[in-house]
């Protein structure tokens, strides 16, 4: 049995996001499709180099890329991000959790004479 987290897809995705270009290549993509020659254009390296970023998010599976006519546009796949989105939103909820339950005990240690103090919500 796997660990709760050990997906390989998972660990291709963060990967690929850590590098600063290809985070820029997301952002740029959430404004709409692009081919590799507009991804490359505000970037100070060779169309190559841009491509090669392009295929490690094509492999993590947050961008896809489709044909049309002579073009080939490179889209961003929100579905993956969502997916990214949701695991880390699952590890906050705990947190918040935690966080929720240390401000009623230090509400209650607040209170004069340790007594449980009025919650403001």
């Amino acid at each position: 049995m796997k660990p709760p987290g050990d997906d390989p897809l998972l660990d291709k995705a963060f990967l690929a996001l850590a590098d600063p270009a290809r985070r820029q290549i997301i952002a740029r993509l959430s404004r709409g499709p692009a081919t590799v020659n507009e991804l490359a254009e505000p970037f100070e390296m060779s169309k190559q180099a841009v491509s090669k970023h392009i295929q490690v998010l094509e492999q993590a599976q947050l961008v896809t890329r489709s044909r049309d006519a002579q073009r080939r546009p490179v889209h961003l796949n929100p579905a993956r991000l969502e997916a990214l989105t949701a695991w880390i939103g699952q590890y906050r909820l705990v947190r918040e959790e935690q966080f929720r339950g240390l401000d009623a005990v230090l509400r209650s240690q607040a209170a004069p004479g340790g007594r449980q103090a009025k919650d403001p919500s």
